[in-house]
């Protein structure tokens, strides 16, 4: 049989009946993440083929060598440069003053490592408009009387190790640096040519490929005769770990398939590459789980394309642009959030993405392997589905192509910003966005106002106020989210314009002015969130009309009328409530007691504030919220838990944390 049967054949049987692509998980009910998937992701240290690497690191950096020591790990993409560094975090981190794990793009900023650097250890500046010299000058005074442990990840040019590296002091306290790297010729500059601290990784041998593979798929029911295929698949795969999970994570969410099936996709790859594994043999191989997605899950693994490399991608954040691009469909007996979550787990048992921030169970936030990013930007430029604009010129060319640019990362940034978000007049390319993204100042983005048609709004900037009071043009806007750290958001005094707006999240900075007066008549605003702030807002007047609400984060309401504190009860949809609650009268204390009793669907309650004596009032509740998940009281400090409260409060909950101890529903700390 010739290449183009092949390929006929293999793709006749994957858009088979018998496949079943869009039966298998099709969106019936809710998916839950594959509990297999913690083969890889959960437990670093069951990993195969880590562990001797782990033990021989760990001793080349923790030596009596007292002088600073850089040790290179650097190997093929895939191999598991990131995950043995990780470990490595972990496992000696604590030996460490000060320590900080900072990724490196394909197209570093080196103001951004740098900004990144001082945040991860802690450093606190105020001060704006900082050059590189005065940063790495802070870093150096920081670091030179600790012991400190940095990891400086997927590097690839010796540019930005020559700049980095001047933040790092010469002392005499046994500090440590570990470099990852595809580059060979990078891995010897970061070590000064020492031979001896440079690790190569290595492919995994048959038995661990084996053992990898069929770890991902046991439980399924694959058929038994299929050696001879998966020894073919695991020949193709070349000994690369993500290669293997990838392959057998398509055949694990796929468990009905047949022999047949495996033989397909053996000859697929033989057909595709040759014997030795290349760069472009493994983005065939991640592909594969790219062309089986079911079609409900393309536009959602296409719109990880407006995030940038190495991001940690919430994935509540994720499933809100998804509903508000309109994505997610509906499944009767489930709202569209937990369909949408339902989606991200998809995407996690096909590998797609990778597990990141998991708490209570649940999987939080994840990350994209900058290879399967490689293939996802792709796969965006062919469908003109996400613009990324890197540069000025990039922003220049969208403006003059002829095609409409629908969804736009902007990571163009620009020193001397003028501190304002408007630039040039918008071209007719530009004018049908609906998805814009914006990392980093810059002084070459478009006005908001032009963006008629924008869906969802995302902004990070820094030292700037972030002036939003065009928002009330968007007419069509539903999810707006803004970081302004070391800087300030300007909103509008009112808020009528954007009345399809469901998520308003406000992260970092300071208020130029107060919320809008009328927030609480936004009609479909289902999650207000500000976290963060130097000054905490009170609660909107009124709130209790808004009906809508299921996520309330970041108020302080001590200074509210207990009108406005009871208030919060009548509100139904409420899923997930974060209160502060640091000015404290007998009558705002019984008016919290009155509330939590009210909450009868609310999962994940915090209230941030409350201290041993104050807690006494939530002994009195007698009926605590039904189907409460998780309980956080962040500042209860008592050695002593009290019976009371575990009766009244906690026996509802599945998880709960007070002060700094994490208990399960039964009263006792979890291992």
């Amino acid at each position: 049989m010739n290449l183009q049967n092949h390929t006929k054949e293999f793709f006749r049987i994957y858009k088979s009946s018998r496949y079943k692509i869009d039966e298998c998980n099709s969106g019936s009910g809710f998916v839950p993440v594959d509990s297999r998937m913690s083969v890889i992701y959960k437990e670093a240290a069951g990993l195969v083929g880590l562990d001797g690497p782990t033990e021989e690191l760990s001793n080349w950096l923790t030596d009596s060598k007292k002088t600073v020591k850089v040790v290179s790990i650097v190997g093929f993409g895939g191999l598991g440069k990131t995950t043995l560094a990780k470990q490595l975090y972990d496992k000696v981190g604590g030996k460490f003053d000060v320590k900080a794990f900072v990724p490196i793009s394909q197209r570093p900023n080196v103001s951004g490592i740098l900004n990144s650097m001082q945040s991860k250890l802690g450093i606190k500046d105020s001060s704006q408009h900082k050059d590189d010299h005065d940063i790495i000058d802070g870093l150096r005074e920081h670091l030179k009387h600790k012991r400190y442990f940095i990891v400086i990840d997927d590097l690839w040019d010796h540019l930005t190790w020559e700049t980095v590296r001047c933040a790092f002091p010469e002392n005499s306290n046994g500090s440590r640096i570990i470099v990852t790297t595809r580059l060979e010729d990078v891995a010897f500059a970061a070590c000064c040519n020492n031979q001896q601290c440079i690790y190569k990784m290595k492919y995994l041998n048959d038995e661990d490929s084996k053992r990898l593979f069929f770890g991902r798929i046991s439980g399924s029911n694959y058929p038994s005769n299929v050696e001879e295929a998966s020894a073919g698949i695991l020949k193709k795969c070349g000994g690369l770990p993500l290669a293997v999970i990838t392959v057998a994570s398509l055949l694990a969410c796929r468990p009905e398939i047949l022999r047949k099936d495996w033989e397909s996709i053996r000859n697929y790859l033989d057909m595709q590459f040759g014997t030795n594994l290349t760069l472009d043999g493994v983005k065939l191989i991640l592909n594969l789980s790219y062309i089986h997605l079911p079609l409900r899950l393309r536009a959602c693994c296409l719109y990880l394309g407006m995030y940038p490399e190495d991001e940690e991608i919430m994935r509540d954040d994720l499933a809100r642009q998804w509903i508000a691009e309109g994505f997610v469909s509906i499944i009767p007996g489930l709202d569209l959030e937990d369909v949408a979550k339902s989606y991200f787990n998809e995407l996690i048992n096909v590998s797609m993405i990778q597990p990141e921030r998991i708490e209570y169970g649940e999987v939080l936030s994840c990350r994209v392997h900058d290879m399967m990013l490689d293939l996802i930007q792709s796969k965006c430029v062919e469908d003109n589905f996400v613009s990324v604009a890197y540069k000025y010129e990039d922003m220049a060319r969208l403006h003059d192509c002829q095609y409409k640019v629908r969804r736009l990362l902007n990571l163009c940034t620009s020193e001397g910003t003028d501190g304002t978000i408007s630039g040039t007049i918008i071209a007719p390319s530009m004018s049908q966005v609906r998805s814009f993204s914006q990392h980093g100042n810059a002084k070459h983005s478009p006005s908001l106002s032009l963006f008629k048609h924008l869906r969802v709004l995302v902004l990070y900037m820094e030292g700037m106020t972030v002036d939003l009071t065009a928002i009330n043009q968007l007419f069509q806007l539903r999810y707006l989210k803004v970081s302004a750290a070391n800087g300030s958001i300007q909103l509008p005094t009112k808020i009528k314009g954007p009345v399809h707006l469901e998520t308003l999240e406000l992260v970092e900075g300071d208020f130029k002015s107060t919320l809008p007066s009328d927030i609480v008549d936004l009609p479909c605003l289902s999650h207000l969130i500000v976290d963060r702030f130097h000054r905490t807002p009170d609660l909107p007047n009124g709130i209790s009309q808004m009906k809508s609400l299921r996520t309330l984060h970041g108020f302080e309401i001590g200074r509210n009328s207990v009108e406005d504190i009871v208030g919060l009860g009548d509100l139904t949809n409420l899923r997930d409530l974060k209160l502060y609650f640091w000015r404290k009268t007998p009558e705002t204390m019984d008016a919290l007691s009155s509330l939590i009793g009210k909450l009868r669907n609310v999962k994940h309650l915090s209230l941030i504030g409350l201290s041993l004596g104050e807690d006494n009032m939530l002994l009195s509740i007698s009926e605590p919220p039904l189907h409460i998940e998780v309980l956080e009281l962040p500042y209860f400090c008592s050695l002593d838990f009290p019976n009371g409260l575990v009766i009244s409060i906690a026996s509802a909950a599945c998880n709960w944390k007070l002060g700094s101890r994490r208990f399960m529903s039964s009263g006792r700390c979890p291992t």
